[in-house]
């Protein structure tokens, strides 16, 4: 479309231009939507992420026990280990259990985060592996209990005078400091 101007010259016109950005959203909108996604929020961690531990697992059903354990390092796997872990009973967690550790539209099949796998082994095989370890632990402390205070034999027998015997102790403190 021409357009003739004052000085006798012609003038091409420009069709409208389309605006630059869209309409902003209404603000109620906005403001009730981000109210909402701050409720989700609050509800599931407070909202703080500092501090937040990222291996929390979800609550396991009753009589499993969840734990985090190696798959790769240095995104090397390490299929040895991972036959051990079934034959001690431990088993990959489904996600489809617990659809809210995945991100959203995941079609993954199992919970993984930094090389580790969230897997569940049944609660009795837990207690048990437990006991075991403890009674080994203790079985240590009590022998090197022994070595120290046993006197070897044709040993000097002054163990038992006070300054020169070992104390022991089975607390945590601080270490007294000599003058």
């Amino acid at each position: 479309m021409d357009i003739e101007n004052d000085m006798g010259g012609v003038r091409r016109s420009t069709p409208a231009r389309a605006p630059v950005r869209p309409e902003p959203a209404k603000e109620e909108d906005s403001r009730a939507r981000a109210a909402r996604r701050a409720a989700e929020v609050l509800a599931n961690n407070d909202g703080i992420d500092e501090g937040t531990d990222e291996f929390r697992a979800p609550p396991a059903p009753d009589g499993w026990t969840y734990e985090w354990k190696r798959h790769t390092t240095h995104n090397m796997e390490d299929p040895a280990y991972q036959v051990y872990l079934r034959q001690m009973g431990w088993e990959p967690v489904p996600a489809s259990r617990h659809p809210e550790t995945m991100p959203v539209g995941s079609s993954e099949a199992i919970i993984m985060r930094k090389g580790n796998i969230l897997m569940e082994r049944p609660t009795e095989l837990v207690q048990r592996s437990r006991d075991i370890d403890r009674r080994n632990a203790l079985s240590q402390v009590r022998a090197k209990e022994a070595q120290l205070a046993g006197v070897p034999d044709g040993g000097l027998g002054h163990r038992d005078h006070a300054q020169v015997k070992p104390k022991i102790s089975k607390g945590f403190e601080p270490m007294p400091i000599p003058d």
